[in-house]
């Protein structure tokens, strides 16, 4: 296939299908180099969490610099929709950023997404102009009220956030692909390259890990091994897996041998 292999989410064009986050690393110069080895354009930033505005502490736009990468405000650390609508409104005050990623949570023991909380949330941040990238379940019912409700893309998890147990659910995964008419993207769950690969596998549009890349005991190396696994997983996807088969089929033909 020739041509270049890019996606688009809310009229903005992508070549790198890794998104990675700015928490959990040691500090913000291993930050940057992870993203700069994950050939990353997009990092993903709490806003409840990091330092944008206090110059006397270290900062982030210091490192992961906002002319190298594109920033995504995300609500981590929100539990209800008008937590998560108030510090998205912040993160456009602060920044101008209009493109977010919504996040509700339903508990702090699983981190899981409070469905019904985040689809209010959504149509709330969609009023206001804001493009919303969604933070779900991998329920193909939710994924779709949250499009129909205006969502820029759709983004289920592999496991819960920060478990590195990989996709749990793949066949959920690859029904809100086929469903959805806006990216679709693996977000949390993500341990090791192979799960990045699966998911590109699956037929996402990309993947977004942090925990995966921030915990590893070299995060430089695994950020760099995250983007070939997304990189050969999508290649895998755009040129078709071999059908499965019950029995064994033969490599050369077995006719007309001596």
């Amino acid at each position: 296939m020739s041509g270049e292999d890019t996606w688009t989410v809310a009229g903005r064009t992508f070549r790198s299908r890794l998104i990675v986050g700015t928490g959990k690393y040691k500090d913000y110069a291993t930050n940057a180099a992870a993203a700069e080895a994950a050939g990353a354009e997009i990092v993903t930033v709490a806003v409840r969490r990091v330092n944008l505005s206090d110059p006397s502490q270290p900062m982030l736009v210091d490192f992961v610099r906002p002319d190298r990468f594109t920033y995504l405000p995300n609500t981590a650390g929100c539990f209800t929709g008008e937590d998560a609508v108030r510090t998205l409104r912040l993160a456009r005050e602060a920044g101008d950023w209009s493109l977010v990623k919504l996040e509700v949570l339903s508990d702090t023991k699983t981190l899981y997404p409070d469905m019904e909380e985040t689809l209010r949330a959504l149509k709330l941040l969609v009023k206001e102009g804001f493009d919303v990238m969604v933070y779900c379940t991998d329920d193909p019912v939710y994924a779709r009220k949250l499009e129909d409700a205006g969502a820029a893309a759709i983004m289920p998890l592999g496991a819960p956030i920060g478990s590195g147990l990989g996709i749990q659910n793949r066949v959920n995964i690859r029904l809100i692909v086929e469903q959805s008419k806006v990216p679709v993207l693996v977000d949390a769950g993500v341990g090791t390259a192979s799960d990045a690969t699966i998911a590109m596998e699956l037929g996402c549009d990309g993947v977004l890990m942090n925990t995966a890349i921030a915990e590893a005991k070299d995060p430089i190396l695994m950020a760099e091994a995250m983007k070939h696994a997304v990189i050969a997983g999508r290649l895998s996807y755009r040129a078709g897996r071999m059908p499965r088969r019950m029995y064994a089929d033969p490599s050369s033909p077995l006719a007309g041998l001596i």
